[in-house]
């Protein structure tokens, strides 16, 4: 492993620590050079799907651009990294589990927006702008509304469904 702060390749692990439901292991390490430490992550190399854009273009899926897309829906709110972390997660098993070469890449952008719906109302919206492509504010608003609307079925359904019985 190089060190991030003098690139020698000589080094140590310090501590390793299983972490993410046992799907990442975390190591620190200690530059053999420069004693600085440093931390990497290893997650198991999965075959994921190509991904196939609108305009028919083919690449490779990329977690740490939807986790970037999560991110920046995500600005200023009460959302921690660990909890997007865990969405890209979600998003990643469902795509390995349909057991395709290649994936449209609207189905992963319906998943995000599903995953982003349950977790950030606002977030949410901020994606769906962006997402959808809004191109006036009536778009906007009938995102709003359906928003509105599946707030309030929720709510209503909560307050038909029967106690809870132990």
């Amino acid at each position: 492993m190089q060190c991030p702060f003098c690139s020698s390749l000589e080094d140590k692990v310090v501590d390793s620590r299983l972490s993410k439901e046992g799907e990442v292991i975390r190591r620190r390490r200690e530059c053999l050079q420069c004693r600085r430490r440093f931390t990497t992550y290893e997650r198991i190399e999965e075959n994921l799907p190509m991904l196939v854009k609108k305009d028919g273009r083919r690449e490779p899926f990329d977690r740490q651009k939807i986790f970037s897309g999560l991110t920046k829906a995500c600005e200023k709110r009460p959302v921690s990294i660990d909890q997007l972390d865990a969405v890209v997660t979600r998003i990643e098993k469902a795509i390995q589990e349909r057991g395709v070469n290649e994936v449209e890449s609207r189905i992963v952008g319906e998943e995000v927006m599903r995953q982003l719906h349950a977790l950030d109302q606002v977030a949410y919206v901020r994606f769906a702008s962006v997402y959808r492509e809004f191109k006036d504010v009536n778009q906007f608003m009938a995102e709003l509304k359906n928003l509105l609307d599946d707030s309030g079925q929720e709510k209503q359904t909560a307050r038909t469904r029967p106690p809870f019985k132990k």
